[in-house]
């Protein structure tokens, strides 16, 4: 049985995750971290009954990783704490899955280099649905055979998502624009904003939407919409459980869930 934790355990994505390693046949809930309700048990603080996992403070991670013979950490929080958790579970020789978006440069780095130094695996997406990660393959394809239009991303989400724009959306620009190479990002408009050869990336927040990304390719006469929707979290759930029994397998280093999905990079 592999041995998965889970940080921010007591929110929405963790108790969904912790929800469906518990159904999982080749995995167990051996660590739950989270900053609110340490010492409880998870499955009391989450709604599922005991659990016999009490919750911990992520500050004691490599500590209890080590303790309780964690192999893999499943990582949905927020940027400034998921960067710590990556190199504290790295240092403790955990294996990743991070889901977690809107890292900045300087973060990403740092995390990189725990996980190698380390020599410990790690799946990091921006998105672990399977529907967007073929919805990228389809934006590649598109951009390959609509290099004259005009293209324009907007992504919608839940009044409480943090980062802006999604790094879903992120994703979608840099895969279109890898392959018509570049292309300025132009963040929303106001004012005099003629058009240029850029890549125009917009941001809806509002009520409880899960996520919503159409791109829009622009042509004379015409135009094509690339869209995908989410209509449950638990589509981002199971990818990342998926995700952690993959990571097992594989040699030390950084992957995406193209790779779980065997679709390459």
């Amino acid at each position: 049985m592999i041995r998965a934790a889970v940080t921010g355990a007591c929110g929405r994505m963790g108790t969904l995750i912790i929800q469906n390693i518990l159904v999982a046949q080749d995995m167990e809930l051996s660590a739950a971290f989270d900053i609110t309700n340490t010492g409880i048990d998870v499955g009391e603080a989450i709604g599922s009954g005991q659990l016999g996992v009490p919750v911990s403070n992520p500050d004691d991670m490599e500590n209890v990783i080590r303790e309780t013979g964690t192999q893999v950490v499943i990582d949905f929080t927020i940027a400034v704490a998921a960067a710590g958790n990556v190199v504290r579970a790295a240092n403790a020789g955990a294996n990743l899955v991070v889901g977690t978006t809107g890292f900045s440069e300087e973060q990403m780095q740092q995390m990189h280099h725990a996980i190698n130094d380390n020599g410990v695996a790690a799946v990091i997406s921006p998105n672990f649905a399977v529907g967007v990660n073929i919805f990228w393959e389809l934006l590649k394809e598109a951009a390959g055979k609509l290099g004259g239009f005009d293209v324009e991303i907007m992504e919608v989400h839940h009044n409480m998502k943090k980062d802006a724009p999604s790094g879903t959306a992120m994703k979608a620009a840099e895969v279109i624009n890898d392959v018509l190479g570049g292309r300025d990002y132009v963040y929303g408009r106001q004012g005099i904003a003629p058009r240029g050869d850029e890549i125009g990336i917009h941001a809806v927040r509002g009520g409880d939407v899960v996520g919503d990304h159409t791109v829009m390719f622009f042509g004379d006469g015409e135009r094509i919409e690339v869209r995908h929707q989410a209509h449950s979290r638990q589509a981002f759930a199971g990818g990342a459980v998926r995700a952690a029994g993959w990571v097992m397998e594989q040699s030390a280093g950084v992957y995406g869930m193209a790779d779980v999905l065997g679709l390459g990079k």
